[in-house]
């Protein structure tokens, strides 16, 4: 008789069509364990979004009906109370995808006693002080820990973000397992273009620092041009910076561009960049290096794990545009280093395969649900 499929129900605020790197990452686990039954509870963004569906190999089901600050913080009972309906404590376990994904576990806990085991992935982009430390947040600061201590097994995508789990209680080992790579998806050749073109792929947020880049840009010689994939609130300021700083002719904003059409979006670039104030991994690296660009970073959150200046890709500082630059043209005035250290790189991103990540979530995160 075969054996019984373990159900797990995932716990995220948003899920396809909108796409970060939570996102894909679950996706992308999710398509390798065929030997798991996954259902979500999620986020609707819009009434145009299908309340339930199948996507990929989850069963998705959606709560609210718009992206208001209100709907956000009403996630979470409207999560509860879908999970109830769901019937919550049939499953083998749960996965709270990013902390503040604890909460709706957490109350199912105190309030209607379900004590599935869950374990909890942190995949968060922004720094300790935004996630734990705001002051409505502290309000909230005993769920939180709660929610942490009683993990049954913490994963984190970098070293960085591991060690927020002591800091918010928990007392257990904490698996670092990177989000990963297509590799033969990324896996791409240089298409020949006129100049030098730098790249980013990246929400247009403050944390991602587009507007550093635009500021070296103007220091760099006219040749060198910066098209930047993505959307965000700070769209109209960027476009706005590029105005005032005499570099709007070479800059390109060219918008979302769906994750699957990415590679080719790097195939005609040069380098790619992105001098983080904050990054809780930058999944967008790994892409990149595995399309065989070097890459300029900053050393800020877990991006240390993976860069290292003059060997994998090039360090700049944070918030010092002139030193941005100046890394930039590091990597244009010898192009036998840039090309070694692009080399490296793409040998490096091959142990961010995909295949690797899923195996390793199954037997050291999932395994810990039975």
């Amino acid at each position: 008789m075969p054996e019984q499929k373990k159900k797990i129900l995932i716990f995220s605020l948003a899920y396809y069509p909108h796409v970060g790197g939570a996102e894909v990452a679950i996706k992308e686990i999710t398509d390798r364990l065929p030997n798991i039954e996954f259902h979500m509870v999620t986020m609707r963004w819009s009434q145009d979004e299908p309340m339930e569906e199948i996507v990929g190999r989850v069963h998705v089901y959606r709560v609210g009906s718009g992206a208001s600050y209100l709907s956000k913080v009403l996630f979470i009972p409207r999560a509860v109370l879908r999970a109830r309906t769901l019937s919550v404590q049939h499953f083998d376990g749960m996965w709270a995808m990013m902390s503040y994904m604890t909460f709706p576990i957490a109350l199912l806990r105190i309030l209607f006693g379900v004590h599935v085991p869950y374990i909890l992935t942190l995949q968060e982009g922004d720094p300790f002080e935004h996630v734990f430390e705001r002051w409505y947040i502290k309000f909230f600061a005993p769920l939180l820990s709660y929610g942490f201590m009683r993990a049954r097994s913490i994963t984190a995508i970098s070293n960085f973000l591991g060690t927020w789990a002591k800091h918010a209680g928990y007392q257990g080992p904490v698996h670092i397992i990177p989000n990963g790579v297509d590799l033969a998806h990324f896996s791409v050749s240089r298409v020949e273009h006129e100049g030098i073109v730098l790249v980013t792929a990246s929400r247009l947020v403050h944390k991602n620092a587009v507007d550093d880049v635009i500021r070296a840009l103007a220091l760099l010689p006219e040749t060198v041009r910066f098209k930047v994939a993505g959307t965000g609130p700070d769209e109209v300021m960027l476009k706005e910076l590029a105005q005032t700083a005499g570099v709007a002719s070479r800059v390109e904003f060219v918008g979302h561009i769906d994750h699957r059409e990415l590679p080719q979006f790097l195939e005609r670039a040069d380098i790619f960049i992105r001098p983080s104030r904050s990054e809780g991994m930058g999944n967008a690296f790994i892409e990149a290096m595995a399309a065989g660009l070097p890459i300029i970073g900053t050393h800020v959150g877990g991006i240390p794990d993976f860069l290292k200046d003059g060997e994998t890709g090039y360090v700049a500082e944070v918030d010092n545009p002139k030193n941005i630059a100046a890394a930039v043209t590091r990597a244009l005035l010898h192009a036998d280093e840039r090309a070694a250290i692009a080399a490296r790189a793409k040998a490096l991103a091959a142990q961010y395969d995909w295949d690797i990540v899923a195996r390793r979530m199954n037997e050291e995160a999932f395994a810990a649900l039975s």
